[in-house]
């Protein structure tokens, strides 16, 4: 079984719902009827029902049949009686920011924003959006409604990538920040390795061994940019993680257990390193692509991290398969 496979498994446990707002799209629609036939989750399609339902049917798929039908509901944002409610939510969150309760009752008709409230307000463990709608759409979508999680400023993003007879074994690890971040000061740098660290807790399972990356190890070289993973090590401290964490380290040091022996002795961390913090998005964008590309790693990803609760994007690119996929993952962040 590969690791979808028993991460799928582990999703249908959570007895979660998954909103995707893009139910105009045909990927969507298949999307749904899997996850529903699977008995993954149950699912919240946004858009008109007729519509929705009709173009199901054309595409072969069954909303009605034993088994379906009572996994996904279709409700309108437009004619929702949750709409006043909504949009007067989204007007005290961001009036000060200028938004008109006119505006609000608009703003809250658009499916990103109301799905969005939908996880907000609990009536969905989380959501799903990016086939038919920019990455910028669905995250500012996310951060105006559900916002970021308490004790943090930042949204970042991890992959999960699955390395082939890593020293003898398929070895899982997670990096960050490959995504969204471009250049994170020492405070983002610090966050983004909280959300990992809660990140892989949530999905993979295990206790994350967290390593700041930098090309020093403990002091082996003097630069601003060391000074900066040095710092956000300091940040991590005085927060008191309840994650094992060090830095800076090199890659070798962090995660071989025979260079981290030599260069790092006295580091709970060096050598077990399961989840990787990049100083900046260039290093961590690039050593991803080398690691999927050139040891032929599975990269599941990006999952967008850091928000109060889970709303993952997708590629406009992606497939009925990559949807079910991110909903898999969204309902293991949706546990606390």
């Amino acid at each position: 079984m590969n690791i979808l496979d028993t991460l799928k498994e582990r999703a249908k446990h959570v007895g979660g719902s998954i909103v995707l707002p893009e139910a105009n799209d045909s990927r969507t629609l298949k999307a749904a009827y899997s996850i529903a036939a699977e008995g993954i989750a149950k699912v919240v399609l946004l858009g008109d029902p007729a519509t929705i339902r009709s173009d199901a049917r054309a595409m072969g798929l069954d909303f009605g049949a034993d088994g379906i039908a009572d996994m996904i509901s279709v409700e309108n944002p437009a004619d929702s009686t949750r709409l006043t409610a909504y949009a007067e939510f989204f007007y005290n969150k961001r009036k000060d920011k200028g938004v008109s309760q006119e505006q609000a009752f608009e703003t809250m008709k658009n499916p990103l924003y109301f799905g969005a409230a939908l996880v907000k307000h609990k009536e969905a463990s989380g959501m799903v959006a990016g086939a038919a709608n920019t990455t910028a759409d669905v995250l500012k979508a996310a951060l105006q409604v559900v916002g970021v999680l308490p004790g943090l400023k930042t949204v970042s993003s991890t992959f999960i990538m699955v390395v082939p007879d890593f020293m003898g074994e398929d070895k899982v690890f997670l990096f960050a920040d490959c995504a969204v971040v471009p250049n994170p000061n020492a405070e983002q740098l610090a966050d983004i390795a909280s959300s990992t660290a809660q990140t892989r807790r949530s999905i993979i399972g295990d206790e994350p061994k967290v390593a700041l990356l930098s090309f020093s190890t403990l002091g082996s070289a003097k630069h601003e940019l060391v000074d900066k993973v040095q710092e956000a090590k300091a940040i991590l401290g005085n927060r008191g993680v309840d994650f094992a964490f060090d830095g800076e380290l090199q890659l070798d040091a962090a995660i071989i257990p025979s260079i981290a022996r030599s260069k790092a002795p006295a580091s709970s961390v060096a050598g077990q390193a399961n989840t990787l913090v990049f100083p900046d998005l260039q290093a961590g964008n690039i050593g991803y692509k080398l690691v999927q590309r050139m040891a032929k790693a599975e990269a599941i990803g990006p999952i967008i991290q850091g928000l109060a609760d889970p709303v993952c994007d997708l590629s406009r690119g992606c497939s009925a398969e990559d949807i079910v996929n991110t909903a898999v993952l969204v309902l293991l962040m949706s546990q606390k």
